[in-house]
């Protein structure tokens, strides 16, 4: 299933197709594959080439490593993330490694950095979703988090499977239509509030 982004104005067909179901095949994803999404993340831009992303990863082939990932989740994801082959959690250092300051840009970073990463997946034919539902600490406890490095977003990474294999609210999910702002509300103009100009649908 394929659910390409309706844009207000054209972009590159990689960045409309990118989406992020839920419902994953049971194939697993081949070793390449994701040594694949980990190096496009490592070309992600840095404030200062600081490069703060960590990538912590367990596919079904490590069963234990993979067991440790998906207890973190909470459980309204683990109902359905627990079918993906490549479970991902995407960690932030939040500090300069010169000094030890505070890296503002550190989350901005990892950002970057799994978005270049879902990009891959889709380039791949593969599909992900990032997901905000973890437990944080059980997370840095059970995964062996330095101080210093803070949890950032767990990433299910797979190959689409059928809709059917999702409980029937998730289903009806991922047959809304995908939504997003109007860029009159997200785009401004020299300051806040004047919406950037852009051609009106019909020109």
């Amino acid at each position: 299933m394929e659910k390409p982004a309706e844009t207000q104005v054209p972009i590159h067909d990689l960045l409309r197709r990118r989406w992020s179901p839920r419902a994953f095949a049971e194939r697993p994803v081949e070793p390449n594959a994701v040594l694949s999404l980990l190096e496009a993340a490592r070309w992600a831009p840095s404030s200062s080439n600081e490069q703060p992303c960590r990538f912590i990863v367990a596919t079904k082939d490590q069963p234990i490593e993979y067991a440790r990932l998906l207890a973190c989740l909470m459980d309204g994801n683990r109902v359905w993330a627990y079918r993906a082959p490549v479970l991902i959690l995407s960690v932030a250092c939040m500090e300069f490694e010169e000094d030890g300051s505070l890296n503002r840009h550190a989350f901005h970073d990892v950002g970057l950095a799994t978005e270049n990463l879902l990009l891959q997946v889709t380039a791949l034919g593969l599909v992900a979703h990032p997901m905000a539902g973890f437990d944080i600490e059980k997370a840095r406890a059970d995964l062996q988090i330095p101080p210093g490095y803070e949890p950032a977003a767990m990433i299910a990474v797979g190959y689409p499977g059928e809709l059917s294999v999702l409980p029937d609210h998730l289903q009806q999910r991922e047959l809304k239509p995908r939504e997003r702002k109007p860029l009159t509300e997200i785009a401004f103009l020299g300051q806040w509030g004047h919406p950037f100009p852009f051609p009106s649908p019909q020109m």
